[in-house]
């Protein structure tokens, strides 16, 4: 395909917005169809109501100086920044929207393409409203009981101007976790109640509520509290406006004062209590918690334990004393971490050894009591309070420094890597990786040294030939230094990565850090080959050009340079060599494609080759690539280029002129008696320089037939009949002709019931272009339907079908009888047809009312036979037969009276025979069954034995004649 510039387009988030002032705003931005580098720079600027034609200009990714005084403070102190979503998309925060920042916002993109073509900013509004949303409730400290009823209430007002939608909602915070808030039950800006996941059962059932009352009051109920419901409620509202894009922003949010709510279990015969041996940790220390339940007469009851990390569950250790881990620590306590079991029937005890920070948080004790062991149901439950457990990180002091005396070398030079470490409380172990530039994401490991100094290098640098021998050696002050001895080629340039790993109390820390070096062919080249058309499609005739545009780091001039040009006619050919000009100039043309030489045109202009082609023919079209070979400077003579770079491919299509022909196609109907017919095939319009290809198809009466093709003749007057055709009785008989200069005609002699059928005729337009005949279009006919007059009377023939076998090789003679005489002055023709599956049966065998026997299959002729051994006898006797004569016979006879003398012969009368099927049988094929069934055979075997005693007696009554002698 061919490549077309492209046209650049900024595009920014649709306005006009509202947003609240105090709050926190963003702006998108983002660019298309550029050219130039992935990552493009972004400048904000700001036209404000007060003079709507100033730009005063704000932040840019690109140039720190660009913000106008009045915004430098801001830009600098992060309270305007810009945040990079990717190389062409952008956000523009704005973290404390300020009265004086509602105007007109501009995006714009300073220029990298070629050439100015499309858009480079675009803009949008932004206007700053008050904050009018309020939500309050009233603090309360509340002590309820298990079961009983809680009713909370919540004022939220605003007087926006703008339509807006309020979402407000219900949480409930637990332990000393602020920012972990759970949802009760929530009424979205939508007007939908959705409630938190662990309220969710409860909803469904009824039990918790929110209702509003009034335009400003909304009320929380739960029917029945639980222990978990204990801790701070609060209210929080949203306010929610609609953008022009058709999302919903929140553009402020309330939060309430928070309601204390302890609840009280039933189960007053029931305490449990928690306690661990410390509550502050650090990683890698031991946690121990103990879970004690205080009950009358506790031996003989049954408790179920369940151990909660900020409500989540941990353990379960049923009344049996059996412990069942939750996913998540199962493999943990696998591995030793972790460990729960059941001290006595009132001491519960959980151990985690190693703690880490995932293990901080509210720990508690559910005690449930069961009737019996094997209860589901509890009969009360009771939960601890909760024991908040910190888990306090080990720090690591540990710093990386890493860079090298080599930044830029030329291939074969060594590389020397250093990589400082400072501040480890432990010995390290230190990896070096290679992050290939061409292989984005991927690393490769150069060299690892464990802690204990053990050195390995990686699979890519253990040939010695390759590299040298590679050298990883540890300084007294904590440098690692690696030393590459010979660069291998320019890919061993990019990103070298020092990682070194510190151990302490089962845990590790790894730091990492870069630099990057460069490694130049011996050249110092940096090629690259670009071809594009400013067309990919052109008209018979029409020009085009290929651009070879050349990108190196030097210039291009100073070096001795070539270019070939490629082209590959067809998708799964090789491609061909057009042309090669030399560095001096010299143009030598390729062999495969020698008309190029005739229409093409070379030129080179500053880095760019260029390839123009007169006149396109279709011989052109086809994908070409150009592909430039550079030397060294001063080199003579020029030996292996230095670098060679190949283009991408461009396709171009050559349209040819349009078809104008047309057909006619008006179904039609052709009904005779007797003798030939003649079917036309005409042409509504045409060109006068085109010549025309026919091609004759035949679509048989039958409702599942397919269309066979019975001859095509092809615009150079060249005869091809279709497989049913294919003989030359039945070429004799199907001629193609052009009576008139738009009419063809399909001639058919000696047409009989079985041409019967819809005849018509596809017609290809062909003209001569300059190299060759091609094809511009085609049109296809209407149908006409070829009938026979049918006789008034009908010959009688016998009608039953038959059912014969014959062994393959032998003679069998198929039925055909007329019955009764036909009238004087006629004549009788009959034919013999073989069943086809195809739609048209096949004729073996016809014999004229001339007395002229003809064999349409040529290949039967010499075991088909008419005996005729009466005149109304017309059976057919198919002597040797093969395994492929089996099928289905049957025989049509005619009667044919001549009109006057020297007229033709009219059809008087026809009939058709019943079926005949024929069964071969294969033959016998041992030795001894065709001696038995030959007697002549069978009798010389017989005597063969006598024979040879009457020779041998013979032959010694000759010795003793010979010896008396």
């Amino acid at each position: 395909t061919g490549l077309t510039a492209g046209q650049r387009v900024v595009t920014v988030q649709e306005g006009p917005l509202y947003r609240v002032r105090g709050s926190h705003v963003t702006l998108w931005c983002k660019v298309s169809g550029y050219q130039g580098p992935a990552e493009q720079n972004f400048q904000w600027s700001i036209y404000l109501p007060s003079a709507p034609e100033r730009e005063v200009q704000i932040v840019s990714t690109v140039d720190p100086s660009f913000p106008y005084a009045i915004y430098t403070q801001r830009v600098l102190s992060r309270g305007i920044f810009v945040e990079r979503l990717q190389g062409d998309a952008v956000l523009l925060h704005i973290t404390e929207l300020q009265d004086r920042d509602a105007g007109q916002y501009e995006c714009h993109t300073p220029n990298t393409d070629e050439r100015y073509f499309g858009s480079y900013s675009a803009k949008t509004n932004l206007s700053v409203i008050a904050d009018t949303l309020s939500a309050s409730m009233a603090p309360q400290a509340l002590t309820l009981t298990e079961g009983d009823a809680l009713e909370l209430t919540c004022e939220v007002s605003k007087s926006t101007a703008q339509h807006t939608h309020l979402s407000v909602g219900w949480y409930l915070l637990q332990g000393a976790g602020e920012h972990h808030a759970e949802e009760i039950l929530t009424l979205s800006k939508d007007f939908i109640l959705k409630p938190g996941p662990s309220y969710e059962q409860r909803f469904l059932d009824g039990d918790v509520q929110l209702n509003k009352v009034g335009n400003t009051t909304y009320k929380l109920f739960i029917g029945g509290v639980k222990p978990s419901d204990q801790g701070q409620l609060y209210c929080e509202a949203a306010e929610w406006i609609e953008d022009p894009d058709e999302t919903w922003k929140d553009i402020s949010r309330k939060k309430t004062e928070r309601t204390s709510l302890a609840v009280v279990s039933q189960g007053r015969d029931l305490s449990v209590d928690i306690a661990a041996a410390e509550h502050s940790l650090s990683e890698g220390d031991t946690l121990q918690l103990k879970c004690m339940v205080g009950a009358p007469t506790s031996s003989s009851r049954h408790f179920k334990v369940i151990w909660l990390l900020n409500n989540v569950e941990v353990a379960k250790v049923d009344p049996h004393g059996v412990l069942i881990w939750e996913e998540g620590y199962e493999e943990r306590a696998k591995l030793g971490q972790l460990r729960a079991f059941k001290q006595s029937n009132t001491v519960y005890v959980l151990t985690i050894y190693e703690v880490g920070l995932k293990d901080k948080g509210l720990y508690q004790c559910s005690v449930l009591e069961m009737k019996t062991p094997g209860d589901l149901h509890s009969i009360q439950t009771n939960v601890s309070s909760g024991i908040q457990v910190n888990v306090k990180p080990i720090e690591s002091h540990m710093r990386l420094s890493v860079y090298t005396s080599t930044p830029q070398v030329t291939v074969g030079d060594s590389l020397v890597l250093h990589c400082e470490v400072q501040g480890a409380a432990s010995p390290v172990s230190l990896r070096w990786w290679h992050l290939p530039p061409q292989l984005p994401g991927h690393r490769v490991l150069v060299a690892t040294m464990e802690q204990d100094g053990t050195l390995s290098l990686g699979s890519a640098y253990q040939d010695g030939q390759a590299r040298g021998s590679l050298r990883l050696e540890k300084e007294s002050s904590g440098t690692f230094t690696l030393v590459i001895p010979s660069t291998l080629d320019e890919d061993d340039g990019g990103q070298y990565r020092c990682e070194a790993t510190q151990w302490s109390r089962g845990r590790n820390w790894t730091e990492k850090g870069e630099v990057a070096v460069m490694v130049s062919s011996m050249a110092g080249l940096g090629l690259k080959a670009t071809l594009r058309s400013r067309i990919a499609t052109v008209r018979y005739g029409q020009s085009f050009e290929l651009v070879c545009q050349v990108n190196t780091n030097y210039t291009l001039e100073e070096v001795p340079a070539s270019v070939w040009w490629l082209f590959q006619p067809s998708p799964s050919g090789p491609s061909q060599e057009l042309v090669r000009v030399f560095p001096n100039g010299t143009a030598v043309w390729g062999t495969a494609q020698p008309h190029f030489q005739e229409k093409a045109q070379l030129a080179k202009a500053g880095t760019s080759f260029r390839l123009h082609i007169h006149r396109a023919l279709p011989a052109n079209e086809g994908t070409y690539q150009c592909e430039v070979e550079v030397w060294r400077r001063n080199i003579l003579p020029l030996g292996q280029p230095a670098a060679s770079a190949k283009s991408n491919a461009v396709g171009i299509k050559v349209v040819l002129p349009e078809s104008k022909l047309q057909v006619a196609t008006k179904d039609s109907s052709v009904e005779i008696a007797s003798s030939n017919a003649a079917i036309e095939c005409r042409l509504v319009f045409a060109q006068n320089n085109s010549q025309f290809a026919v091609t004759w198809y035949l679509l048989p009466l039958l409702a599942d037939a397919t269309p066979l093709q019975i001859v095509r003749a092809s615009y150079s007057s060249i005869l091809e009949y279709g497989s049913e055709f294919s003989s030359p009785a039945q070429k004799s008989r199907f001629l193609s002709q052009r009576v008139s200069s738009n009419v063809f005609q399909l001639q058919i002699l000696s047409a009989s019931v079985r041409d019967e059928g819809r005849y018509y005729c596809v017609v290809e337009e062909w003209v001569w272009l300059v190299d060759g005949w091609y094809k511009l279009g085609e049109g296809t006919s209407g149908r006409t339907t070829l009938k026979f007059k049918r006789p008034g009377e009908q010959l009688q023939m016998e009608r039953a079908n038959h059912s014969l076998s014959a062994r393959e090789g032998e003679e069998v003679t198929l039925p055909c009888q007329l019955q009764g005489a036909h009238l004087p002055g006629t004549h009788l023709s009959a034919t013999w047809f073989q069943v086809k599956s195809g739609g048209r049966d096949s004729a073996l065998l016809s014999l004229r009312c001339g007395g002229t026997v003809e064999y349409p299959e040529e290949r039967l002729a010499g075991r088909l036979y008419l005996r005729r051994p009466s005149a109304g006898d017309f059976s057919l006797t198919l002597s040797s037969v093969e395994r492929e004569d089996a099928g289905v016979y049957y025989c049509q006879l005619q009667q044919w009276q001549q009109q006057s003398e020297g007229k033709d012969w009219a059809l008087q009368a026809s009939a058709r025979s019943g079926y005949t099927q024929l069964t071969t049988i294969p033959p016998e094929s041992t030795v001894l069954s065709q001696i038995c069934s030959s007697p002549s055979l069978l009798n010389f075997i017989l005597y063969l034995p006598l024979v040879l005693i009457l020779l041998l007696a013979l032959a010694v009554f000759c010795w003793y004649c010979k010896f008396r002698k």
